[in-house]
């Protein structure tokens, strides 16, 4: 079964909106081989539909125009692109298609799709929430910019239900910005009253050395 791959700007304060706003003081040659690392491998492309609009706007004019970031376009002009809507689209940018039905079910048969590459994600916040919390999010690459943007939409609303988390690998750019990647995990189980003294005496031993 195919692995879904997801990449996402975020700030220090959790902000994911508008990532043009913010994003690019902090980027440079560090960050552009970790954002091409999520996307490496991937045959298949999956969007939410402001995503794909905002790509479908640009890298087909930067193909076009041949340009530093032309075999990119290329590239991402070639792959499969699977686009999430409730309502109908039409496409111009070739190799863009529509799934079709429920979120779920759609995307567990597009996971066992023939092919050896992963699904990558871009961006798509409302889709990478659904995923998630439906247990089909298989890897969250996370570039956590050193800002506090202080108004937009998160990456988690308040009021859901806990989503654990297990920290694969992390690394520092020399801007500041963290790039995290995590897959989804078990909900620790709760430690013991007795055994949660245990760990604070032996904390407070250490400290006291």
């Amino acid at each position: 079964m195919k692995k879904i791959v997801a990449g996402l700007f975020i700030a220090l304060d959790g902000v994911v909106e508008a990532p043009d706003q913010w994003h690019f003081p902090y980027y440079n040659d560090e960050m552009g081989a970790a954002v091409g690392t999520t996307l490496a491998g991937a045959d298949t492309m999956l969007f939410g539909r402001k995503t794909y609009d905002s790509f479908a706007g640009a890298w087909p004019e930067r193909e076009a125009a041949g340009g530093e970031d032309a075999e990119f376009a290329k590239t991402l002009g070639d792959i499969r692109k699977v686009v999430v809507s409730s309502r109908r689209l039409e496409f111009g940018w070739r190799n863009s298609e529509q799934l079709a039905g429920d979120l779920v079910e759609a995307v567990t048969a597009l996971k066992r799709s023939p092919g050896s590459g992963h699904i990558g994600m871009s961006g798509s916040v409302s889709v990478v929430r659904q995923l998630l919390a439906a247990g089909l999010l298989d890897e969250l690459h996370l570039l956590v910019h050193p800002i506090a943007v202080r108004h937009g939409m998160r990456l988690f609303d308040e009021g859901e239900p806990s989503i654990p988390l297990t920290l694969l690998t992390s690394q520092a750019f020399s801007t500041g910005v963290l790039n995290l990647v995590y897959a989804p995990s078990e909900p620790a189980a709760p430690a013991g009253y007795a055994e949660a003294k245990r760990h604070l005496a032996r904390a407070r031993q250490g400290s006291a050395h």
